[in-house]
């Protein structure tokens, strides 16, 4: 057992009791030249307290996940987080769905060897029913019964310890829930809010809510549905005057207040640069008061 710090306190993530600021590999393709930079990288968070990555193999085509394997190998001390649902491929666009049942098990196959393990500790489901980028069409429009009872049975077979989903609404929540899951990651910030009645679900029901895009972001013209941009929070006034006041930087504001509004929050920042990353961490000890919560709630409020 680790006796470092988890930073901003703990939440259950599958079987695992994980810190809430974990670390999102999405970034690291950036040091597909130089893979040691990208260990540094995981090596520093490791030794801040983070202590649960996110990936996927087809962030940058299984280079992420050729780096966290170089950085942690097949040891237990960190949780990997992988997801399933989509490909790379030679395109223009880069990524196309693979939402069959064998589509699935071959994708975590795939994260199994790129990432040079024999479990994976969650496994999310990237459904195309809600939110940014793409959408099912033809044969790739699947029941999610079908889909979880084949991640099921890779549980049961523990090639994987949990089961997420992503990209989700209500209604597929509620018809998931008797399968068992263990965290949904929907793209969610401050400024973006649609699914805070999807947040208050998972958040009774003991589940892991993980946005992503917890500071806004865009998809490359092209890439699936029109919905394609959500708001930059590090550019919006009311966070940056809150910034000012508390001496921290847009960016930690952001994820203060995502922390600040469940205990099932965990924020997964993505970064390629060590000095980045331990601004990431400080916000486990960055407090918000009643009126700084206000304000931002505002500005959604302002918005809807």
């Amino acid at each position: 057992m680790s006796t470092r710090t988890q930073p901003g306190g703990t939440f259950p993530l599958g079987d695992r009791q994980v810190a809430r600021i974990g670390y999102g590999a999405g970034r690291l393709d950036q040091h597909a030249a130089d893979p040691s930079a990208g260990v540094a990288v995981l090596h520093a968070a490791r030794a801040l307290g983070v202590d649960h990555v996110d990936t996927a193999q087809f962030y940058g085509d299984g280079v992420a996940n050729d780096i966290i394997r170089r950085a942690f190998g097949d040891s237990a001390d960190v949780a990997i987080v992988s997801k399933v649902g989509a490909e790379r491929v030679d395109a223009p666009v880069p990524i196309t769905p693979a939402q069959r049942p064998a589509q699935l098990r071959a994708q975590v196959e795939d994260n199994l060897r790129t990432l040079g393990r024999e479990r994976l500790d969650v496994v999310n489901l990237r459904r195309l029913d809600t939110g940014p980028g793409l959408r099912a069409q033809g044969d790739q429009v699947v029941d999610i019964e079908d889909q979880l009872a084949e991640l099921a049975a890779l549980r049961d077979a523990g090639v994987i310890g949990a089961i997420g989903l992503s990209g989700i609404d209500l209604s597929t929540l509620r018809r998931s829930l008797p399968v068992g899951i263990a965290c949904v990651q929907n793209a969610f910030s401050v400024l973006s809010r649609d699914d805070e009645e999807l947040f208050a679900a998972c958040r009774d029901e003991g589940i892991a809510w993980v946005p992503f895009w917890p500071l806004g972001g865009s998809l490359p013209p092209g890439v699936g549905n029109a919905i394609t941009r959500f708001p930059p929070v590090r550019d919006d006034e009311t966070v940056r005057a809150i910034a000012a006041e508390l001496n921290a930087t847009p960016a930690q504001v952001g994820l203060a207040w995502l922390l600040g509004h469940g205990p099932n929050v965990l924020v997964i920042p993505g970064t390629a640069s060590v000095d980045h990353l331990a601004q990431n961490i400080e916000v486990g000890a960055l407090e918000l008061t009643a009126e700084h919560t206000r304000r931002l709630d505002d500005v959604w409020s302002a918005k809807a």
